[in-house]
């Protein structure tokens, strides 16, 4: 899936999912690194899996100011234009807790777009008009500020948000616990073992319940917690 877009039906199962077994996963692999930490959910009881489209601000300047394309081509205004239904814009504002992004003017080219969300590690504006929009939105905070400290500088490019490398195309999935960036090449194969995962971890906590046992005895789950989930469905085939 690496030269791909990740299709819809695998962002659906990641709906169904929880950000800290997509962690697991993830680490399994070898990526520990995809967590983006001082990012919170700002539509609480929302869920998100889109694929990314990428903004990048930089730091205020005259002289940047004065070079950057303005109006319709500004950095912004191209990156949302991206955005479909299934994407997410994804903004590296350089973590500034007080920095706005953008606020119900701009983003209503996202709902225009229909797209999925917002995820940043700066800060939201007009957040009750945003979210009205149907955007699930993640960010660092949220303030009244506008048109300070950060500025619009690329778009569809790689970026670090909150730490985190985001590329265009990897799936952005959060929940009330936060955001997690999957690799595109590997969403596929992480969402299917993330659902055995989880449905092991059914398995596991009713056979706790039911001996009245120790959760250690099969948790976290190991061989012996698969072995056993999967005779049982095998048992419950026939």
């Amino acid at each position: 899936m690496a030269d791909k877009e990740v299709p819809q039906s695998v962002l659906d199962r990641f709906k169904k999912v929880a950000t800290p077994t997509v962690f697991g996963a993830l680490r399994r692999r070898g990526y520990d690194n995809q967590f983006l930490r001082d990012v919170f959910p700002m539509t609480p009881g929302k869920r998100l899996a889109a694929r990314a489209r990428t903004l990048k601000f930089m730091p205020i300047r005259p002289d940047l100011q004065k070079e950057l394309p303005k109006g319709e081509e500004s950095p912004e205004y191209v990156a949302m234009a991206s955005c479909g239904p299934g994407d997410a814009l994804v903004i590296d504002a350089l973590g500034v807790p007080y920095a706005s992004i953008g606020g119900d003017v701009k983003f209503l080219q996202l709902q225009m777009r229909h797209a999925d969300g917002i995820v940043s590690d700066g800060a939201i504006r007009d957040l009750a008009i945003v979210s009205s929009y149907g955007l699930v939105v993640y960010a660092r905070a949220r303030t009244p500020l506008g048109g300070l400290f950060v500025a619009p500088y690329s778009a569809n490019e790689d970026i670090s948000c909150s730490d985190v490398l985001v590329r265009p195309g990897d799936v952005v999935m959060g929940d009330d616990d936060g955001v997690m960036v999957v690799p595109k090449a590997l969403a596929e194969e992480v969402v299917a073992e993330v659902e055995e995962f989880e449905r092991v971890e059914e398995f596991i906590k009713e056979r706790i319940q039911q001996e009245g046992c120790v959760p250690g005895r099969y948790y976290p789950p190991g061989e012996l917690a698969f072995k056993l989930y999967r005779e049982h469905q095998k048992g419950a085939k026939h």
